[in-house]
This record gives C-alpha cells, sequence and structure tokens, in this order.
C-alpha cells in the first residue's frame, strides 16, 4: 500500500496548481520512483506554458528568502534550505551583483532566473546566470523547465522521507517514451513561440565560458529518499573511431577513462573531465560503484552508456542515477 499525499504536499514540490492537481489524480504512489516518472510525464505533458511560468513564480529570486505568505510554508522552508549554501557564501558585493543580474535576466525572459541550488556558491549561480542570459528565450524557457524538474525530484524524495509510512521498494522505470514526448512538446512550444519572430530556423549560438565540465551526474538513492553520498562514479569515451560498441561484443580496450571522482553529500560527482569549451561527439560511458554502497544490492555496478552527436558539441549533459537496491533508471537532464 502506497503513501497517501495531498495537493499540498506536491504543490510543495513544484509551484503549478495544475501539477499538484494531476499528481493527486495520480495517486498514490506505492514507491517514489512511481512518483518521479508519473511527476515528469505531468510536468512535460499535461501542464501547459501557464502552469511552467506558475511554478517559475513560486520560487524567490536566487539570493532573496521565500516570501512568508508563500501558499505552501513546505515550499518556502525547502526553497530557504536549497539556497542555504549560495546565502553562506554571498558576500555584500556578490549579492548586488546576483541582484542586478536577476533583475536584467527577468527583464529579458520575463521570468526569474530558476536554477536547482542545492549545494552551488553564488559565484557558480552567478556564472550560470550570466551564461544563460545569452540563450534564445525558447532556449532558456526549457533550461527553466528542466531545471525545475530536478528541484522536483529531489523535494518529491523529501517528501517521501517526511511522511512515508514505511520505505518504499523500487521498481524499474521505462522512461524512454516520456523522455521522448518531453522533447516533441518542447519542440512544438518552441515552433509556436518562434513562428512570431520569423527566427523559427534559426539556430542557438553556441555559449561560451563554461562554468562546469559539459558532462555531470549525480545519484539519488530512492529507497531512502536521499542523495547517495560516496559513490566512486568514472565518465569513459568510446575511443576507436573506426568502430562503434556492441551490445553483444567484448568491446574490451576501446574505452579511455576520462576521470573520475566520488558523489559528495548532494549525491553529484566532482568534476569527471576537463573544462572544454566543444565536447569531442562519440559514445561515452558514466560507470557507478553501487556494489560498493549498497553491498547487499542487484548490482555490483552500473554503467551508463549515451552518444553525443556533433550538433550537440556545445551543450551540458547532466546523466543522473536514481538508484535502489533491485532497480535503477537514469535520464538526459541539461
Amino acid at each position: 500500500m502506497g503513501s497517501v499525499f495531498d495537493e499540498k504536499d506536491f504543490l510543495a514540490c513544484c509551484g503549478s496548481t495544475k501539477f499538484g492537481k494531476e499528481m493527486v489524480a495520480a495517486a498514490p504512489f506505492s514507491t517514489l520512483q512511481d512518483a518521479i516518472l508519473a511527476a515528469r510525464h505531468i510536468w512535460f505533458n499535461k501542464v501547459d506554458v501557464n502552469g511552467w511560468l506558475e511554478a517559475f513564480a513560486a520560487h524567490p529570486q536566487i539570493g532573496q528568502s521565500p516570501s512568508k505568505n508563500h501558499q505552501s510554508p513546505t515550499f518556502a522552508q525547502w526553497s530557504k534550505g536549497e539556497q542555504s549554501t549560495a546565502l553562506a557564501t554571498a558576500t555584500d558585493s556578490t549579492l548586488q551583483e546576483l541582484f542586478e543580474w536577476n533583475a536584467r535576466y527577468r527583464e529579458k525572459f520575463g521570468f526569474i532566473f530558476l536554477i536547482c541550488a542545492s549545494g552551488r556558491s553564488t559565484l557558480e549561480i552567478l556564472a550560470e546566470l550570466k551564461i544563460r542570459y545569452q540563450n534564445r528565450p525558447i532556449i532558456e524557457f526549457e533550461i527553466a523547465a528542466q531545471e525545475q524538474m530536478k528541484i522536483t525530484e529531489l523535494r518529491l524524495a523529501k517528501l517521501f522521507t517526511d511522511k512515508a509510512d514505511t520505505a518504499p521498494t523500487i521498481k524499474p522505470l521505462a522512461t524512454t517514451n516520456i523522455a521522448r514526448k518531453a522533447e516533441d512538446r518542447v519542440k512544438i512550444i518552441g515552433a509556436h513561440m518562434t513562428a512570431a519572430t520569423g527566427d523559427a530556423g534559426a539556430k542557438p549560438a553556441h555559449i561560451p565560458n563554461r562554468t562546469r565540465p559539459p558532462i555531470t551526474t549525480h545519484v539519488l538513492d530512492t529507497s531512502r529518499g536521499c542523495p547517495a553520498n560516496g559513490i566512486e562514479v568514472q565518465l569513459e569515451m568510446w575511443n576507436d573511431n573506426q568502430t562503434r560498441p556492441q551490445f553483444d561484443k567484448a568491446n574490451i580496450g576501446g574505452w579511455k577513462v576520462l576521470g573520475s571522482s566520488a558523489t559528495d553529500k548532494d549525491g553529484r560527482s566532482g568534476q569527471l573531465m576537463n573544462m572544454v569549451e566543444a565536447l569531442a561527439p562519440g559514445i561515452y560511458r558514466i560507470s557507478f560503484n553501487t556494489g560498493e554502497y549498497i553491498p547487499d544490492g542487484f548490482f555490483p555496478y552500473v554503467s551508463i552508456v549515451f552518444e553525443i552527436r556533433e550538433s550537440q558539441k556545445w551543450d551540458h549533459f547532466h546523466v543522473p542515477l536514481l538508484l535502489s537496491p533491485f532497480s535503477f533508471s537514469t535520464y538526459r537532464g541539461s
């Protein structure tokens, strides 16, 4: 039997009332992963543009405290906690600069700058804001929606930790169709938004001066509803230009290690590769030492293989792992 949550609980995870109502309609959820799967589907396929903007507007501006009058006290409490690192590392000058750039961003895009701020310093957030300010509106709208989903997933994990009656038994997720639908939906929104400007065929210019490596990851322990700390992570690239790795072959010797790290208390890995402007197109693999983290689990390790194409070399790829002792899932974030 799954845990029961109401609309206010889901409103605390995402400030869209449509999202909250749809999550209640989809409930109950017997597992955290069931809730995350439903949340992704609802956010990208059922919540409209106005709902996205409503969710964005519910957040306090980065560097400011949440409003005490917010309809969900839990939302305000979580927002404050997520910005704790930023506020702790801020100075008067960086807060002033952040305030000025927030105002400039809002004037350009029409909504506040949204980023999953957990564990990020003021300088890191400010650098990301300056980079994203250069985006075209449709590109930035998509990035903000992806950041909102990251925040929602972290808050769903907190919700299950705080209120679930029993630890969930995780079921495997099949997210490919949902990710494809979400991508299609963003393309449709983009077509409508760019058609009015006559710029529908334009390609976004590449954004220089990265503040983080182009491939990152984090690990969420869905059986406990919290980030997974201390998991060894290794990033590799397929090093043979003449062949491609195949699932029915040994593929020995074709992988080149780019870097390794371990997840921190927020589940984020350290730097896995050099800070490069253009990412080399090719096939990459991120491996996680899950057997060390869950000795009695089903997986001695987990590897995620993905391909980055020439047209994507300026993009950022966030490839997270949602892990339990007997299942895991992933998706492409931004």
